[in-house]
């Protein structure tokens, strides 16, 4: 029987709501979220890479190797013609795949690349971000053999969990079973990431998943699940997706649908995201006033991401339209006589080109106030070891300097996370160059109590109606950032303009962009914390008055 849908491999990690939304006819002049430029660069980003990867690869394999046309005036139809006559020739490798349709099993799609196998056509994956992490297990094979048969189980590296990689390689699979030109035997797919050296080989029937599933029945069970929900959006059946308020909303061009729809509704999922608002909605409470409604001590609901009496004062902090309420009725924060506010700048995955600092406190013979460590060499680089050595030289100065005049010392950030990933990366990508530290001396550093993540406390001290980000935090606090545009996402797009990441001329403004960016950042930290000292702090509405 054929499907009167066929979706590709992206709808596993969609949300049910937007697969509904995509697939029914009247939403098809719906409103939808403008493209975000970051999001674009990031897939501009990606097509490019992918393109470096079949560039390496025709040099490796030539002629053996049979790209897919491909541009805006070739159609999808005759791409799916000309991959199933290379598979039928038996090309060895099969760039830039497009997959005949399984009308029956509702799939469309490509693959990046197809390697021929001695029975069949194995998917494999290009993508850019990491696929391993230092260890072992992994299974490899170089690309110079990018060949299932040729790999070997790693001794350095081991695989970095990458769930989507695997349920991509999942749909290309059951589409080449589908057309008759999968390997028989164990199904697998090949992955090749940032660095593009290795291919990592996954073994998709293999119970790697939670609970002993495999790649192939989780793909299988949300398939399954997603082409229901189309085929019922397709057809004009009621829906069996509803809008809920889950992290991806964030990206998602259906937002501004959704958001107004949980606002008419008044959802729960506005207040807890995620299985809790499933919970909540099982138990009767479908509403963020049945939330707020509800005896804070009950325990006939429980949670997953927050304790069911902290739901409820967010729910009734939501109602006021209040951004923080107090957890204790006093503040606690960690202070000392000489502080250092950190912020750490870095890009994608290929390094940190700028340490932030603002030193504040008892004089102790330094000039007080914000400097940045900064490399403006394109990453990766060898001056990033430099910019990173003269920061931690700094810093250690700075402790020393303290310790000597009998002064405490604290430093701050906010959100530690990527502060801390960058510490320790650093003194291993640089072991041994000068002024680089040690990284047990980073462990001891970023485990001692001297180390103060910022967002830990907000976090244990505050209930956060509209999130804990310090964008939206420090604005309570009196800050505001000097640039418009101010965020993470946009500062990538200032580096690669400050940089001439794709080749351009450099644009230094955009470098002092950044500069600023940095510096407001740091400042935001220390308005905040200064703010959490202050009598100011009992003016915020206390959780137990709401």
């Amino acid at each position: 029987m054929t499907s009167q849908v066929q979706l590709d491999a992206g709808v596993v990690t969609r949300c049910r709501r937007r697969v509904h939304l995509e697939n029914d006819p009247d939403m098809r002049e719906a409103q939808k979220a403008p493209p975000d430029p970051a999001s674009e660069q990031r897939k501009a980003d990606a097509t490019q890479h992918r393109r470096n990867v079949a560039d390496a690869l025709i040099k490796i394999v030539g002629s053996n190797l049979m790209e897919i046309p491909n541009g805006p005036d070739v159609k999808a139809s005759d791409r799916e013609r000309v991959t199933l006559a290379a598979m039928q020739m038996g090309v060895p490798y099969i760039w830039g795949a497009v997959l005949p349709r399984d009308l029956t099993g509702g799939r469309r799609g490509g693959i990046d690349l197809l390697v021929k196998d001695t029975t069949g056509y194995v998917p494999v994956l290009v993508v850019r971000h990491k696929i391993t992490d230092p260890g072992q297990g992994a299974k490899t094979s170089p690309l110079t053999i990018p060949l299932p048969h040729s790999s070997r189980v790693d001794p350095l590296r081991k695989v970095r969990p990458q769930p989507r990689d695997q349920l991509r390689l999942a749909h290309a699979q059951r589409q080449l079973q589908a057309a008759g030109y999968a390997v028989n035997g164990r199904a697998t797919g090949g992955v090749i990431g940032m660095d593009a050296d290795v291919v990592v080989w996954h073994d998709l029937e293999a119970p790697t998943w939670p609970g002993g599933r495999t790649a192939l029945a989780e793909y299988d069970a949300r398939f399954s699940d997603r082409l229901t929900v189309a085929i019922t959006a397709a057809t004009g059946r009621e829906a069996i997706a509803h809008a809920s308020r889950i992290v991806d909303c964030k990206t998602c061009p259906w937002w501004p649908t959704c958001e107004q729809d949980l606002k008419e509704r008044r959802d729960v999922s506005l207040v807890v995201r995620g299985e809790d608002a499933v919970m909540l909605r099982k138990a009767g409470l479908s509403t963020v006033d049945d939330l707020a409604a509800l005896d804070p001590s009950s325990d006939h609901v429980p949670l997953v991401g927050m304790p069911i009496g902290d739901a409820v004062t967010l729910a009734k902090a939501w109602l006021r339209d209040l951004t923080l309420v107090r957890r204790h009725e006093t503040m606690s924060i960690p202070r000392a006589d000489v502080e250092v506010d950190v912020d750490m700048e870095s890009f994608a995955d290929l390094g940190a080109y700028m340490w932030g600092c603002l030193l504040s406190g008892k004089d102790i013979d330094e000039p007080q106030g914000y400097q940045a460590f900064v490399t403006w060499d394109p990453l990766p680089c060898q001056d990033e070891a430099r910019s990173f050595a003269e920061f931690w030289t700094w810093l250690t100065g700075i402790r020393l300097r303290a310790k000597a005049r009998g002064y405490s010392f604290k430093a701050y950030c906010y959100n530690e996370l990527a502060e801390n990933r960058w510490l320790i990366a650093s003194a291993e990508r640089f072991a041994g160059m000068p002024g680089i530290p040690t990284k047990a001396q980073v462990k001891e550093f970023i485990e001692s109590d001297s180390w103060v993540d910022l967002f830990g406390i907000v976090r244990e001290q505050f209930l956060c109606a509209h999130g804990k980000g310090l964008k939206t935090i420090a604005p309570v606090a009196g800050f505001s950032w000097r640039d418009p545009e101010a965020g993470g996402e946009n500062s990538m797009r200032w580096y690669r303009d400050a940089v001439g990441l794709d080749g351009s001329e450099p644009l230094p403004e955009q470098g002092e962009r950044l500069l600023v960016y940095n510096e407001d950042d740091v400042r935001a930290t220390h308005r905040l914390r200064e703010w959490m000292s202050s009598d100011a702090m009992q003016s915020l509405p206390f959780a137990g008055d709401l």
